[in-house]
């Protein structure tokens, strides 16, 4: 998901978070800074990136400055497929590799790789000052047991896109929250598509995971559990509310013909077709139509004619959870300059660096600070949108099994149209507790 893609206790409240230490995560391949050639002595850290518009290479470098001979920083480049990375990660982990100083983790694959020790323990001064005005969703993705085994970095989420000449012949009044029932009904009334993603990927996971968190519940009731005691919450009203959702979008066509495997991307150029109505997607959005206006591909029209507000509802007057979404830092058990692992996050994760990587790569800050930069509304007029929308994000599943859970709900919840709230919630929660027990095959 661009890479993509709150911290709330659905019973209520906020879930307490101890910003101190504890264990976690990654790994894989190697590009040398340019331009960085200390003397020899001068101790190497390496960062395990993920594909970006080059970003993380160039904080690389501005940290290697700062740094004045402390350490410098080279990138190694992960693979662009986020479960390759998981992989690849994982396995350098556990055969205890040393250069694993710094990584940039998926939230989801934190409790995989914080569970076993992989992760050197955050130290408690380094906890408190990379977790000052830490969004609350971007806190929990980065928490395991309750305890801060990563550092937020950037984070992602997902906002409501809609174009304001529907909304507006549909009479909704955009300015207050809205429901999936209502955008469905004026797409439906409008004879208009709803762009969702519905292909068996990582963002259906994604998809569901926001519904039922929305509908008051959770897909994991007990994240901690080994593989055979663990609960599913999917055969509860809110799997069941996401399941009527899912499955009415794909039955009634809503979502067009190409749902059943639509991407982010395939639901932005929907949307901004003349078909395009609503749409649930990232910020990514926003520079990629300004520049297929520069290109001549959009029309300026299309894009005046765009508007943006939080995640839809599923319950009226229930607040939303939107998708949680984005990159951690962690540092390898193994590494032999954790201490300077942690000098170095600190660097890279200063709120006027998110700021800076946010206007020229497009990742939203963790750090509600950085919003307050001017060159951030200036380039991303929804930003105090989308730092709402973090602040209220739920992260997916947060188990060490994360991958048996997703990959299972996308094979049970893929085709959309195949979606029933009757049947597809206990099928897929039977199939899921059958795999983590051993009893099945993903």
């Amino acid at each position: 998901m661009p890479n993509t893609n709150a911290a709330k206790d659905r019973g209520g409240g906020k879930r307490k978070i101890k910003r101190v230490a504890g264990t976690a995560m990654l790994a894989v391949g190697a590009l040398l800074l340019p331009g960085c050639a200390p003397a020899d002595d001068v101790p190497t850290l390496t960062w395990y990136i993920n594909p970006d518009d080059g970003g993380q290479a160039e904080l690389a470098e501005l940290c290697t400055s700062e740094a004045n001979g402390s350490y410098r920083i080279e990138t190694s480049l992960l693979p662009k497929d986020a479960a390759a990375q998981r992989e690849q990660l994982a396995r350098r982990l556990a055969a205890g590799d040393a250069s694993l100083d710094i990584m940039s983790i998926d939230p989801p694959f934190v409790p995989e790789l914080a569970e076993p020790g992989f992760l050197a323990p955050v130290p408690q001064d380094v906890a408190a000052n990379t977790t000052k005005d830490v969004l609350e969703g971007a806190l929990a993705g980065a928490t395991w047991k309750d305890e801060l085994v990563t550092v937020p970095f950037w984070a992602n989420t997902q906002i409501l896109w809609y174009r304001k000449s529907v909304a507006e012949a549909a009479g909704l009044d955009m300015s207050k929250p809205v429901t999936w029932d209502q955008i469905m009904e004026a797409a439906e009334n409008e004879q208009k598509y709803l762009g969702v993603q519905g292909s068996q990927a990582e963002s259906m996971t994604v998809w569901i995971n926001a519904l039922v968190e929305s509908a008051g519940g959770q897909i994991l009731q007990n994240p901690e559990a080994p593989a055979d005691e663990i609960e599913l919450g999917l055969t509860t009203p809110a799997g069941e509310a996401a399941a009527e959702i899912i499955g009415k979008i794909g039955k009634d066509n809503l979502g067009g013909p190409g749902l059943p495997t639509s991407t982010e991307n395939d639901s932005m150029i929907l949307f901004r077709g003349d078909k395009g109505s609503f749409m649930v997607n990232y910020p990514f959005v926003w520079p990629a139509t300004n520049a297929a206006v520069k290109a001549g591909s959009v029309e300026q029209s299309v894009l005046d004619d765009i508007g943006w507000t939080l995640y839809p509802q599923v319950e009226a007057g229930t607040d939303t959870a939107p998708p949680l979404g984005g990159i951690n830092l962690g540092v390898g058990s193994k590494s032999k300059n954790p201490e300077l692992a942690y000098q170095a996050i600190e660097c890279i994760v200063k709120p006027e660096n998110q700021a800076t990587y946010f206007v020229t790569n497009g990742n939203p800050p963790s750090n509600s600070a950085a919003y307050d930069d001017p060159r951030v509304e200036e380039q991303f007029p929804m930003a105090p949108t989308i730092r709402e929308s973090l602040q209220l994000a739920a992260p997916r599943p947060q188990t060490p099994f994360y991958n048996e859970v997703s990959t299972g709900l996308q094979q049970r919840w893929t085709p959309p149209d195949a979606v029933d709230p009757q049947t597809t919630p206990q099928e897929s929660q039977d199939f899921i507790l059958a795999v983590l027990k051993g009893e099945r095959l993903l």
